[in-house]
């Protein structure tokens, strides 16, 4: 065996295996987490504002804003809060409320206001909004309120409390709410400890006069918890009670009676009660109650042993292809000269193929673009996943996440123009012509797909006059960062993908095509079943992470997120070189669409995946626009997905055809 040969086959087994040495020598870790934000100290007697935010419901799926029914307002008028990208296109909107506390001081039987009589479209909504489960989300210090229920013996958890029930076709609205604030001596060594290193220069912290003494006991909030009741209130016997005043007779809260009820022309009555806690919970566990998911032993095992015998059977497929490629390799290398022309069709099937294939396939502008933007959308999903599985990136922190998903995006559009318009030279033959075409055309494909979905959609939620409808100054926004920011960096890109080293390759390519024998099985078929290997390392993750997206759980494990990641990556690329070598070893050269298609094929499972979860998961999904609405999402989920694993295929694909025609010299 040669030099050649064996520096190849080295260095194809240490770059394909070091990943998956890695997995089984590293041991399992969880994720660093680090959600919320910075402390905020408070003395006794400070104010606590609670804030709102908008209307959710998983039968739905379309957000509302608090104040479209008919709740009560504070004195000074509603104040939005600053909001970012991310919080305005998932359709968050947080406002405040007239909910307000006193640090460490319970108070009860406290009156909100009462509204006017019920109209009959007020009515009409409220009770539109009992049978649509539509929740209710309060906020205080970046907390959501938490909601328990007791259900056969199990303690249940719920973020936010519906805002009302209908019972025997009569509708009863929660109008009394007891909230419990649990908080934490911010003077205990302990509690600083946990929290100093979360303090900084510069940070906003809650202070009042009263806790600028060093003697003076300052607190942490670490839960926020809240018990809604249906209270009928004696009109009568208010008097002219004004906003947080207190109500002559008791109120008492009993979450399992029902008494407001929702009648055209009869007012609604507010009020609220509210106790402090001391807790032992620390600073950075106090998400914990929210991040505890209901199967959590089932969904870590699941997922490990998901990963052990994904692991296992890239292995196997791993062992076989490179004994496969070495036996080839050694005994072409020792025919001799004068044997090798006159090698047969059955030793030597892919080597046939050396003057086809890297005959450019059709529409190689269009691969080319694909890749480019498939490799920038696996990029900014690593970058994401990498950053909130330290810590740097918060679930907790409301839109955070698809925040930093966009401007990640935008960014490493200089990663989609430089690897498509270096794949367009290599396939164009070194040509230096139109780059600047491919660029702009690599900047436009995916953003193109997604604009037309959320218009689609955002023209049903306009339409539903839901808070999640993208207001039309933020498509501007969008549309301005892609222009001023995207387009420059790919066109960049692309500059540079065009002054860099072109790809030469080892073989010429003949005037006259190769005929391809007929196969013995359609082609596509065997893309589409390549697909089957990486759905099976994601689709246990993607269930939680579908539950998340439209379940309303929060979604924490972006460590263990993180591995199946980089197993797809490597799932994926090992179908695509055993398809490669399939496609070779029967004469066929056409393997650069085969070779994206059968790592994208995934992309085909997670589309039925999620026609499958629509129907069995979200059976309470009300309305054909909630359906519209989740299968346009969803297909945007997919078109990525086929981009980013398809890029994966294909250039896994090129690098093993490359080195395998440079290992071996042919005439």
């Amino acid at each position: 065996m040669s030099c050649m040969h064996r520096s190849y086959m080295e260095n194809l087994l240490l770059s394909l295996c070091f990943p998956l040495l890695l997995f089984l020598v590293l041991p399992p870790t969880e994720a660093f987490y680090l959600p919320g934000s910075y402390p905020h100290r408070y003395g006794d007697g400070d104010l606590l504002s609670v804030k709102v935010n908008s209307l959710t419901s998983i039968e739905t799926e379309m957000p509302y804003g608090y104040y479209t029914l008919p709740f009560c307002k504070p004195i000074d008028g509603v104040q939005n809060s600053r909001e970012n990208l991310g919080e305005l296109l998932m359709g968050d909107r947080i406002e405040s409320s007239p909910y307000r506390f006193k640090s460490y001081v319970n108070e009860t039987d406290v009156f909100v206001c009462s509204t006017g009589p019920l109209s009959k479209e007020e009515a009409r909504i409220m009770k539109l909004r009992i049978d649509q489960v539509y929740q209710v989300n309060h906020i205080l210090d970046n907390l959501p309120a938490i909601r328990y229920t007791e259900k056969g013996g199990f303690r249940l958890r719920w973020i936010g409390f519906p805002v009302g029930l209908n019972f025997n076709n009569v509708y009863y609205v929660f109008n009394h709410l007891r909230f419990k604030v649990l908080v934490n001596k911010y003077g205990d060594d302990h509690a600083i400890s946990q929290a100093s290193g979360a303090i900084e220069e510069g940070v906003d912290v809650v202070k009042s006069s009263r806790t600028r003494h060093n003697n003076v006991t300052q607190r942490i909030i670490v839960g926020f918890e809240v018990t809604p009741c249906s209270h009928r209130h004696d009109i009568k016997q208010m008097g002219n009670l004004q906003m947080y005043q207190k109500f002559p007779r008791g109120i008492n809260c009993d979450p399992l009676s029902l008494a407001m009820v929702v009648k055209e022309g009869e007012p609604i009555v507010f009020s609220y009660e509210v106790s402090f806690e001391d807790s032992d919970i620390e600073w950075l566990s106090r998400w914990d109650a929210y991040l505890k998911m209901e199967g959590s032993q089932i969904h870590w095992f699941s997922i490990l042993n998901s990963l052990m015998v994904v692991a296992f059977l890239a292995a196997i497929v791993l062992v076989i292809f490179l004994r496969t490629i070495r036996r080839d390799l050694t005994q072409y290398e020792e025919i001799d000269k004068d044997a090798q022309a006159e090698i047969s069709e059955e030793v030597s099937g892919w080597k046939l193929v050396a003057g086809d294939v890297f005959r450019p396939p059709p529409n190689a502008d269009f691969l080319c673009i694909l890749v480019g933007d498939g490799v920038q959308i696996l990029g900014m999903a690593f970058v994401i996943v990498l950053f909130a599985a330290f810590g740097v990136i918060s679930p907790a922190s409301h839109g955070a996440l698809l925040t930093g998903m966009l401007f990640s995006y935008l960014i490493l559009g200089f990663v989609a123009g430089y690897v498509s318009v270096k794949l367009w030279r290599a396939v164009s033959g070194g040509e230096r012509k139109n780059w600047a075409s491919v660029s702009w055309r690599a900047s436009c494909f995916f953003p193109g797909v997604a604009f037309l979905v959320l218009v689609s959609m955002n023209s049903l939620l306009w339409g539903s006059q839901s808070t999640g409808a993208i207001p039309f100054y933020l498509f501007v926004i969008l549309l301005l960062l892609w222009f001023f920011v995207s387009v420059p960096l790919t066109l960049v890109g692309g500059y540079f993908g065009l002054k860099s080293s072109s790809i030469e390759y080892p073989v010429r390519i003949n005037h006259i095509a190769r005929e391809i024998p007929p196969p013995k099985y359609p082609s596509w078929l065997v893309v589409i079943g390549a697909g089957t290997l990486p759905f099976g390392t994601l689709f246990i993750e993607l269930y939680f992470i579908m539950s998340s997206l439209w379940l309303g759980q929060v979604y924490y494990v972006f460590g263990f997120l993180l591995v199946v990641m980089i197993l797809l990556v490597i799932v994926c690329a090992e179908v695509a070189l055993v398809l490669t070598y399939m496609h070779l070893c029967v004469e066929d050269w056409r393997w650069w669409w085969q070779s994206f298609f059968s790592s994208g094929s995934v992309a085909i499972y997670i589309l039925m995946y999620c026609v499958n979860y629509l129907v069995f998961d979200l059976r309470s999904l009300s309305g054909p626009v909630s359906a519209t609405l989740y299968l346009g999402y969803s297909f945007l989920m997919v078109v990525a997905v086929l981009l980013a694993t398809g890029s994966v295929g294909f250039l896994s694909s090129f690098w093993f055809v490359y080195f395998l025609f440079s290992s071996v010299k042919l005439d």
